[in-house]
Protein backbone atom coordinates (compact mmCIF):
# COMPACT_ATOMS: atom_id res chain seq x y z
CA UNK A 1 0.00 0.00 0.00
CA UNK A 2 1.28 3.73 -0.55
CA UNK A 3 -0.57 5.53 2.11
CA UNK A 4 -0.46 9.87 2.37
CA UNK A 5 -2.00 13.06 3.45
CA UNK A 6 -3.45 15.44 1.85
CA UNK A 7 -4.27 18.75 2.60
CA UNK A 8 -3.12 22.59 4.69
CA UNK A 9 -0.28 21.59 7.34
CA UNK A 10 -2.08 20.27 10.70
CA UNK A 11 -5.32 19.58 8.70
CA UNK A 12 -4.23 16.88 6.66
CA UNK A 13 -6.79 13.82 5.27
CA UNK A 14 -5.10 10.37 5.23
CA UNK A 15 -5.66 8.75 2.24
CA UNK A 16 -4.71 5.27 0.07
CA UNK A 17 -3.03 5.42 -3.39
CA UNK A 18 -4.11 2.68 -5.35
CA UNK A 19 -2.33 0.63 -8.28
CA UNK A 20 -4.19 2.92 -10.89
CA UNK A 21 -3.30 6.10 -9.40
CA UNK A 22 -6.94 6.76 -7.71
CA UNK A 23 -6.86 8.47 -4.40
CA UNK A 24 -9.00 6.64 -1.70
CA UNK A 25 -9.85 8.82 1.10
CA UNK A 26 -9.10 6.78 4.70
CA UNK A 27 -10.63 9.62 7.14
CA UNK A 28 -13.57 7.31 7.90
CA UNK A 29 -11.19 4.90 9.08
CA UNK A 30 -8.39 7.16 10.98
CA UNK A 31 -8.29 10.45 11.60
CA UNK A 32 -5.06 10.59 10.85
CA UNK A 33 -1.57 8.37 10.20
CA UNK A 34 0.80 8.41 12.96
CA UNK A 35 2.29 6.31 15.56
CA UNK A 36 -1.09 5.42 17.25
CA UNK A 37 -3.11 4.21 13.99
CA UNK A 38 0.39 2.23 13.48
CA UNK A 39 0.38 0.73 16.65
CA UNK A 40 -3.32 -0.32 16.89
CA UNK A 41 -2.99 -2.39 13.43
CA UNK A 42 -3.86 0.57 10.97
CA UNK A 43 -2.14 -1.00 8.53
CA UNK A 44 -4.04 -4.18 8.89
CA UNK A 45 -7.60 -2.05 8.92
CA UNK A 46 -6.65 -0.36 5.80
CA UNK A 47 -5.59 -3.15 4.29
CA UNK A 48 -9.00 -4.73 4.74
CA UNK A 49 -10.80 -1.63 3.71
CA UNK A 50 -9.07 -1.43 0.17
CA UNK A 51 -9.64 -4.97 -0.43
CA UNK A 52 -13.58 -4.53 0.50
CA UNK A 53 -14.08 -1.90 -2.44
CA UNK A 54 -15.59 -0.06 -0.18
CA UNK A 55 -13.40 3.40 0.45
CA UNK A 56 -14.87 6.81 -1.40
CA UNK A 57 -12.31 8.34 -4.21
CA UNK A 58 -10.64 11.39 -2.98
CA UNK A 59 -10.73 14.74 -5.08
CA UNK A 60 -6.82 15.78 -4.99
CA UNK A 61 -6.87 18.59 -7.29
CA UNK A 62 -5.20 21.49 -5.53
CA UNK A 63 -4.76 19.35 -2.33
CA UNK A 64 -1.01 19.70 -0.86
CA UNK A 65 0.87 16.26 -0.15
CA UNK A 66 2.01 16.42 3.44
CA UNK A 67 4.34 14.13 5.13
CA UNK A 68 2.77 10.58 5.03
CA UNK A 69 3.53 9.96 8.59
CA UNK A 70 2.45 13.09 11.51
CA UNK A 71 4.22 14.29 14.25
CA UNK A 72 7.24 11.64 14.27
CA UNK A 73 8.28 11.49 17.38
CA UNK A 74 11.82 11.43 16.78
CA UNK A 75 13.71 11.51 13.68
CA UNK A 76 16.86 9.15 13.95
CA UNK A 77 19.65 10.24 11.37
CA UNK A 78 22.70 7.64 10.25
CA UNK A 79 25.37 9.62 8.73
CA UNK A 80 28.23 8.18 6.42
CA UNK A 81 26.40 4.99 5.75
CA UNK A 82 27.60 4.76 2.10
CA UNK A 83 31.02 3.64 1.54
CA UNK A 84 31.21 6.59 -1.20
CA UNK A 85 29.78 9.74 0.64
CA UNK A 86 32.20 8.59 3.49
CA UNK A 87 35.49 8.77 0.81
CA UNK A 88 34.15 11.78 -0.74
CA UNK A 89 34.18 13.79 2.72
CA UNK A 90 37.42 12.58 3.45
CA UNK A 91 36.07 10.81 7.12
CA UNK A 92 37.08 7.14 7.94
CA UNK A 93 35.07 4.53 7.07
CA UNK A 94 32.80 3.53 10.44
CA UNK A 95 33.08 0.63 12.38
CA UNK A 96 30.05 1.44 13.84
CA UNK A 97 26.63 3.51 12.90
CA UNK A 98 27.21 7.05 13.31
CA UNK A 99 24.06 8.22 15.12
CA UNK A 100 22.56 12.09 15.35
CA UNK A 101 19.24 13.02 16.28
CA UNK A 102 16.97 15.32 14.02
CA UNK A 103 14.48 18.21 15.44
CA UNK A 104 11.15 15.98 14.23
CA UNK A 105 9.98 19.73 13.77
CA UNK A 106 11.71 20.07 10.74
CA UNK A 107 9.38 16.75 8.88
CA UNK A 108 7.56 18.71 5.97
CA UNK A 109 5.79 17.74 2.74
CA UNK A 110 7.61 16.41 -0.11
CA UNK A 111 7.05 19.94 -2.03
CA UNK A 112 6.81 22.07 0.54
CA UNK A 113 9.17 25.18 0.46
CA UNK A 114 12.54 24.35 2.03
CA UNK A 115 14.07 27.73 3.90
CA UNK A 116 17.89 28.50 4.04
CA UNK A 117 18.61 29.64 6.75
CA UNK A 118 19.72 33.18 8.14
CA UNK A 119 23.73 33.58 7.85
CA UNK A 120 23.58 30.21 5.59
CA UNK A 121 26.33 29.64 3.15
CA UNK A 122 26.76 25.86 3.20
CA UNK A 123 22.91 24.38 2.44
CA UNK A 124 23.59 20.78 1.39
CA UNK A 125 21.14 18.22 -0.30
CA UNK A 126 21.23 14.76 0.93
CA UNK A 127 18.76 11.82 -0.82
CA UNK A 128 17.66 9.37 1.75
CA UNK A 129 15.65 6.11 2.39
CA UNK A 130 13.54 6.72 5.38
CA UNK A 131 12.76 3.89 7.59
CA UNK A 132 8.97 4.06 9.24
CA UNK A 133 8.82 2.19 12.51
CA UNK A 134 5.16 0.51 13.07
CA UNK A 135 5.77 -1.36 16.16
CA UNK A 136 7.47 -0.64 19.19
CA UNK A 137 11.00 -1.82 19.32
CA UNK A 138 13.50 -2.27 22.37
CA UNK A 139 16.41 -4.62 22.84
CA UNK A 140 15.35 -6.70 19.28
CA UNK A 141 17.07 -9.89 19.60
CA UNK A 142 18.26 -10.45 15.98
CA UNK A 143 18.35 -7.94 12.74
CA UNK A 144 15.78 -10.26 11.36
CA UNK A 145 13.82 -9.58 14.01
CA UNK A 146 13.95 -5.90 13.47
CA UNK A 147 12.41 -6.35 10.27
CA UNK A 148 8.82 -6.89 11.92
CA UNK A 149 9.33 -3.46 13.58
CA UNK A 150 9.55 -1.91 9.87
CA UNK A 151 5.83 -0.13 8.79
CA UNK A 152 7.23 0.69 5.61
CA UNK A 153 9.79 3.52 3.74
CA UNK A 154 10.08 6.35 2.40
CA UNK A 155 11.89 9.23 0.35
CA UNK A 156 13.78 11.66 3.04
CA UNK A 157 15.69 14.52 1.76
CA UNK A 158 17.66 15.26 4.73
CA UNK A 159 18.94 18.81 4.13
CA UNK A 160 22.08 19.83 5.94
CA UNK A 161 23.90 23.29 6.70
CA UNK A 162 27.41 22.17 6.94
CA UNK A 163 28.88 25.07 8.44
CA UNK A 164 26.94 24.87 11.27
CA UNK A 165 26.93 21.00 11.35
CA UNK A 166 30.71 20.63 11.19
CA UNK A 167 32.51 24.48 12.17
CA UNK A 168 29.66 25.66 14.97
CA UNK A 169 29.55 22.59 16.97
CA UNK A 170 30.98 19.26 17.94
CA UNK A 171 27.51 17.65 17.61
CA UNK A 172 25.70 17.60 13.78
CA UNK A 173 22.18 18.44 15.62
CA UNK A 174 22.94 22.84 14.75
CA UNK A 175 22.95 21.81 10.86
CA UNK A 176 20.20 19.51 10.71
CA UNK A 177 17.63 20.45 12.42
CA UNK A 178 16.93 23.95 11.01
CA UNK A 179 13.43 25.10 10.19
CA UNK A 180 11.78 22.79 7.47
CA UNK A 181 15.32 20.21 7.04
CA UNK A 182 13.07 17.05 6.35
CA UNK A 183 10.69 16.86 3.58
CA UNK A 184 9.41 13.25 3.56
CA UNK A 185 6.85 11.56 1.21
CA UNK A 186 4.71 11.49 -0.75
CA UNK A 187 3.94 7.95 0.45
CA UNK A 188 4.63 6.13 3.25
CA UNK A 189 4.87 2.64 1.03
CA UNK A 190 4.41 -0.53 3.27
CA UNK A 191 7.19 -3.00 3.48
CA UNK A 192 5.64 -5.92 2.20
CA UNK A 193 5.24 -3.33 -1.42
CA UNK A 194 9.00 -2.88 -1.07
CA UNK A 195 10.27 -6.63 -0.23
CA UNK A 196 13.82 -5.87 -0.40
CA UNK A 197 15.15 -2.47 0.76
CA UNK A 198 18.59 -2.92 -0.25
CA UNK A 199 17.57 -2.69 -3.75
CA UNK A 200 16.65 0.43 -4.58
CA UNK A 201 18.31 3.24 -6.41
CA UNK A 202 18.37 6.78 -5.38
CA UNK A 203 18.82 10.11 -7.09
CA UNK A 204 18.86 13.59 -6.74
CA UNK A 205 19.73 16.65 -9.03
CA UNK A 206 20.02 20.51 -8.53
CA UNK A 207 18.28 22.85 -10.97
CA UNK A 208 17.77 19.98 -13.25
CA UNK A 209 22.00 18.78 -12.84
CA UNK A 210 22.30 15.44 -11.92
CA UNK A 211 24.34 15.19 -8.18
CA UNK A 212 23.50 12.09 -6.46
CA UNK A 213 22.96 8.30 -8.52
CA UNK A 214 23.46 5.63 -5.51
CA UNK A 215 21.43 2.16 -4.45
CA UNK A 216 20.82 1.27 -1.21
CA UNK A 217 22.82 -1.99 -1.72
CA UNK A 218 25.67 0.30 -0.73
CA UNK A 219 24.63 0.55 2.37
CA UNK A 220 27.96 -0.24 4.94
CA UNK A 221 24.83 -0.72 7.68
CA UNK A 222 22.02 -2.67 6.28
CA UNK A 223 18.62 -1.55 7.02
CA UNK A 224 17.64 -4.26 9.24
CA UNK A 225 20.73 -3.99 10.73
CA UNK A 226 20.42 -0.65 12.02
CA UNK A 227 16.56 -1.22 13.27
CA UNK A 228 18.40 -3.81 15.63
CA UNK A 229 21.06 -1.91 16.39
CA UNK A 230 19.32 1.72 17.43
CA UNK A 231 17.14 -0.70 19.76
CA UNK A 232 19.94 -1.58 21.73
CA UNK A 233 20.09 2.21 22.76
CA UNK A 234 16.76 3.96 22.43
CA UNK A 235 13.16 2.76 22.44
CA UNK A 236 11.80 3.50 18.91
CA UNK A 237 8.02 3.92 18.70
CA UNK A 238 5.78 3.44 16.21
CA UNK A 239 5.88 6.45 13.72
CA UNK A 240 9.32 6.88 14.47
CA UNK A 241 11.76 7.92 11.08
CA UNK A 242 15.29 6.14 10.50
CA UNK A 243 17.40 8.49 7.99
CA UNK A 244 19.59 5.77 7.02
CA UNK A 245 22.10 7.94 4.83
CA UNK A 246 23.28 9.59 1.79
CA UNK A 247 24.92 8.71 -1.35
CA UNK A 248 28.12 10.00 -2.95
CA UNK A 249 26.98 13.36 -4.60
CA UNK A 250 26.68 16.34 -2.20
CA UNK A 251 27.92 19.70 -2.32
CA UNK A 252 30.27 18.96 0.41
CA UNK A 253 31.97 16.54 -1.51
CA UNK A 254 32.10 18.27 -4.93
CA UNK A 255 34.68 20.81 -4.60
CA UNK A 256 33.51 23.92 -6.60
CA UNK A 257 30.16 23.17 -6.59
CA UNK A 258 27.67 25.50 -5.17
CA UNK A 259 25.85 25.17 -2.25
CA UNK A 260 21.96 25.57 -2.39
CA UNK A 261 20.80 29.58 -2.17
CA UNK A 262 16.94 30.94 -2.57
CA UNK A 263 15.46 30.28 -6.08
CA UNK A 264 17.17 26.93 -6.16
CA UNK A 265 15.15 23.29 -6.86
CA UNK A 266 15.87 20.31 -5.84
CA UNK A 267 14.22 17.11 -7.42
CA UNK A 268 14.74 13.52 -5.83
CA UNK A 269 13.53 10.31 -6.06
CA UNK A 270 13.87 6.66 -4.74
CA UNK A 271 12.78 3.16 -6.96
CA UNK A 272 9.02 2.51 -5.77
CA UNK A 273 8.86 4.95 -3.17
CA UNK A 274 7.86 8.43 -5.53
CA UNK A 275 9.33 11.27 -5.57
CA UNK A 276 10.24 14.84 -4.27
CA UNK A 277 10.55 18.54 -5.53
CA UNK A 278 11.32 21.44 -3.65
CA UNK A 279 12.13 25.08 -4.30
CA UNK A 280 14.18 26.62 -1.49
CA UNK A 281 14.05 29.98 -0.03
CA UNK A 282 15.25 32.90 2.33
CA UNK A 283 14.50 31.52 5.88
Amino acid sequence: MKLLRLGTPGAERPAVRTDDGRTLDLSGLTADIDGAFLAGGGLDRARAALASGGLPELETAGLRTGAPVARPGKVVCVGLNYRDHAEETGAAIPERPVVFMKDPGTVVGPYDEVLVPRGSTKTDWEVELAVVIGTRARYLDSPEAARDAIAGYAVSHDVSEREFQLEFSPQWDLGKSCETFNPLGPWLVTADEIGDPQALGLRLSVNGTPRQSGHSKDMIFQVPYLVWYLSQYMVLEPGDVINTGTPAGVALGLPGTPYLRPGDTVELEIDGLGGQRQTFAQG
